[in-house]
């Protein structure tokens, strides 16, 4: 994994984390992304869902998609990834913050053509939302496999950002009678909804029952 120029946290520096294993954590402990591209010198920001393979991002869509269509020497990415984790309540509005984690991966989108590394990447995709999905249903037929694109992007360049713990206060306010700290976040699965369209009564997978958020992992 890289550090550089582009990918080096300016703004608070000693919350940057670089190693590929606290990246790709926090890649995997997620599935919705959002990507920045210039297309016809008018950004983009674009949200959609990935998934992490070894060292590669890959995402999907229509092969209309804009940021999506093939680009000799492939397409420049940013593709941003955040946790919410908590609200940090200060005493003084300028201090309040969030606790959070975040990634941010550089680099240039190449359209996956080879048939086994795409639907490779497209179950990979639906198991980054929900674990074993992939296994319980019907795959892409030719028709459908023809009209989804994939690109893959490299992990080479990229970085973490994180924050943690309690408000940090300016010296004098921590005499004032106002009340701080942090309110944690948590992303929550309620109950599923059978689809009516059902022919019969049938039990909920396994899989979807007891699906928690990766995202909720490690959280204090």
């Amino acid at each position: 994994m890289q550090r550089t120029t582009r990918t080096t946290v300016k703004r608070h520096p000693e919350r940057g984390v670089y190693d590929a294993e606290t990246i790709h954590a926090i890649l995997d402990a997620g599935f919705l992304c959002h990507v920045g591209f210039v297309y016809e010198e008018q950004p983009f920001v674009i949200p959609t869902l990935y998934a992490r393979m070894g060292d590669k991002l890959y995402l999907h869509g229509s092969p209309l998609s804009r940021m999506l269509q093939p680009v000799e020497g492939g397409l420049p990415l940013c593709v941003t990834v955040t946790h919410l984790d908590g609200l940090v309540l200060a005493r003084s509005a300028f201090h309040h913050s969030v606790n959070f984690r975040s990634v941010v991966v550089v680099g240039r989108g190449q359209v996956v053509t080879e048939k086994a590394e795409k639907l490779a990447a497209l179950s990979a995709l639906v198991d980054q939302v929900v674990a074993g999905r992939s296994a319980e249903v019907r795959g892409p037929n030719p028709k459908e496999l023809k009209t989804t694109q994939v690109m893959m992007i490299p992990l080479e360049e990229a970085s973490a950002k994180v924050r943690t713990g309690p408000p940090l206060d300016a010296r004098p306010d921590y005499a004032l009678d106002i009340w701080a700290g942090v309110l944690p976040l948590r992303l929550e699965a309620l109950e599923p909804v059978p689809d009516p369209t059902l022919t019969k009564a049938m039990p909920v997978p396994e899989h979807v029952q007891q699906y928690q958020p990766r995202s909720n992992k490690d959280l204090a």
